[in-house]
């Protein structure tokens, strides 16, 4: 889910505001989200540095984002050549507004279904996901037992990336011992990790 920040957004008319992809297919776009709280995209500057750590796995993947929000991520990894992507949100605003935006870029290749992510991934796993995307909402013990599920019902392809945002540092979430910690980087209070399972 892309949070709040305190940078500033533009915005259209009363109860919008926008997130603009960086490159690839749509570069530059702007396309609108609603206001509200964790429906702001994430900043430009971490989602630049995230996708350059990601450049050479992006192209043919299998994507999930657990927690869409804005669905900023999930656009991104589309825009840059993802084959095709799963994002999960409880919010009906969020899955309508991503819904919306994948009309307005023609793309087929997103399913965007509005539900709750730990109870989606407790079942047995549909497919198997390349890259995965993990930005819960903080301070609510989601993200451990979120990774605990990708794993536990094989979610994951063999070499998979799971991209994490959350309030603690990396090394302190207790992630599935066969996952490394590839990149971290903090920005404001928000630590943001690159992993691999291995």
């Amino acid at each position: 889910m892309a949070r709040a920040t305190s940078s500033p957004r533009p915005a259209a008319s009363k109860g919008q505001g926008h997130l603009r992809i960086i490159a690839g297919e749509w570069r530059s776009r702007r396309l609108p989200v609603p206001e509200g709280d964790g429906l702001r995209p994430t900043p430009d500057r971490v989602r630049e540095t995230v996708f350059n750590w990601l450049a050479p796995y992006i192209e043919g993947a299998q994507v999930l984002d657990a927690f869409t929000g804005s669905g900023a991520l999930i656009l991104e990894a589309l825009s840059r050549g993802a084959q095709n992507a799963v994002a999960l949100d409880s919010n009906p605003a969020a899955i309508a507004n991503l819904k919306n935006n994948l009309e307005l870029l023609r793309c087929p290749r997103g399913q965007i279904l509005q539900t709750d992510a730990l109870r989606y991934l407790q079942g047995p796993a549909k497919q198997q996901f390349d890259l995965v995307f993990l930005d819960p909402p903080f301070h609510q013990d989601l993200l451990a037992n979120t990774c605990q599920l990708l794993e536990q019902q094989q979610w994951l392809g063999e070499r998979a990336w799971i991209y994490t945002e959350s309030e603690a540092l990396p090394s302190s979430l207790g992630m599935p011992a066969n996952w490394r910690l590839h990149r971290e980087k903090k920005t404001g209070q928000v630590h943001y990790a690159l992993w691999q399972r291995e």
